[in-house]
């Protein structure tokens, strides 16, 4: 492995690691690490992993926030509740760094549903947020996992 090469590895795992703590734009520092990679190797087979990579990651992005909301739609939790987790986990992540994102987005979530159904069903609507998200996530991991076995392959293969 040459220098870019170890660099763009660094990236792929910080981007892995910010699908898991979203903090870091994830997906994005994986397509930009390979994109890199296949500007520096060049030649087919480096774009040829660049595309397949962005159509992985590109699904994941989709897939990511079709199939919980469905599912949160499914459970009649509106997309207004979401919303106002997504707000009070912004200002929470600037109140407490890090962990203030999480804690802030089930409040947000909570405060919301407890406005909206009543304090009887608040909690179990936050719970089928917090599992919403938590497929998100993992669909996202899924998919920048694929794309770095993708781009180990076309390391493998240049």
């Amino acid at each position: 492995m040459n220098g870019v090469e170890v660099l763009v590895a660094l990236a792929i795992a910080v981007g892995l690691v910010g699908i898991l703590v979203p903090i870091l734009p994830g997906s994005v520092l994986i397509l930009g690490g390979v994109l890199v990679w296949s500007w520096y190797v060049g030649g087919a087979t480096a774009w040829v992993v660049f595309a397949v990579v962005a159509a992985l990651l590109v699904a994941g992005t989709v897939v990511k926030y079709l199939i919980p909301n469905r599912r949160l739609k499914e459970v009649g939790v509106p997309a207004s509740t979401q919303w106002a987790g997504a707000l009070v986990g912004v200002v929470g992540f600037f109140v407490v760094p890090v962990l203030g994102l999480f804690l802030g987005f089930v409040l947000g979530v909570y405060l919301a549903e407890l406005r909206r159904v009543g304090s009887a069903s608040a909690w179990p609507s936050t719970k089928h947020a917090l599992r919403a998200v938590g497929l998100s996530i993992v669909i996202e991991l899924v998919a920048g996992v694929a794309a770095t076995c993708v781009w180990v392959a076309g390391v493998l293969a240049t």
